[in-house]
């Protein structure tokens, strides 16, 4: 089965639901979508250096005779090679990074953002930051004080995990899921007064090369 793509159609989806959500409570929401939170340049080097040390070794103990300059050669294109199809490939740099790197890569990114895209500057400090990294498989949601104060703690705890678990399968129909269920407890705590104006864009952010 292909996977959904988070493409202009699922963009103005999510874009949809973010409106609905915001007439319903005094909460505002942020959507980033990004593809990766770091530079995995250390993986690419990393399966860049395996295939290139596994050619040296089939060089050097193959049946076959080799001029001695191309062994210099060819480990050099092996690990470009290495490289660049790392450098291409998710799984390649989830399998040759640690799950504590991807995780605090994820935080840190996304505590930047909650403050680049304004979120923490609301008057009313109703922000509320849904940031989703695909590479990482990981979705981060950072709130705003008033946002923390009226929800209460547990059933905040729990709309976490869930949107977590919805976090491992990057799909635009799980975020979907999730960000309807968010809704629904922000409008259970924080229903909308009129009174709170929208200062944060609707508009999902992706952010995909």
């Amino acid at each position: 089965m292909k996977r959904a793509k988070f493409d202009e159609a699922a963009q103005e989806t999510l874009t949809d639901c973010v409106k609905k959500i915001e007439t319903t409570t005094d909460a505002e929401l942020v959507l980033v979508v990004r593809a990766r939170s770091g530079s995995y340049r250390h993986a690419d080097y990393l399966f860049g250096a395996l295939l290139g040390f596994a050619g040296l070794l089939f060089l050097l103990f193959s049946p076959f005779d080799f001029h001695q300059y191309w062994v210099a050669i060819d480990v050099a294109l092996l690990f470009l090679l290495g490289s660049f199809v790392a450098s291409r490939s998710n799984t390649l740099r989830r399998l040759l990074t640690g799950e504590k790197f991807r995780n605090e890569a994820v935080r840190t990114s996304a505590a930047a953002m909650f403050y680049e895209a304004g979120i923490a500057n609301t008057n009313a400090e109703m922000g509320s930051l849904i940031y989703l990294s695909i590479l990482e498989r990981r979705l981060e949601l950072i709130a705003d004080r008033g946002v923390l104060k009226a929800v209460n703690a547990l059933e905040w705890n729990q709309i976490l995990f869930e949107l977590r678990q919805a976090g491992r399968k990057p799909e635009p129909q799980t975020l979907l899921a999730g960000l309807e269920d968010l809704g629904a407890l922000l409008a259970k705590h924080l229903p909308a007064t009129g009174e709170n104006p929208n200062e944060l864009p609707d508009m999902p952010r992706f952010e995909l090369k």
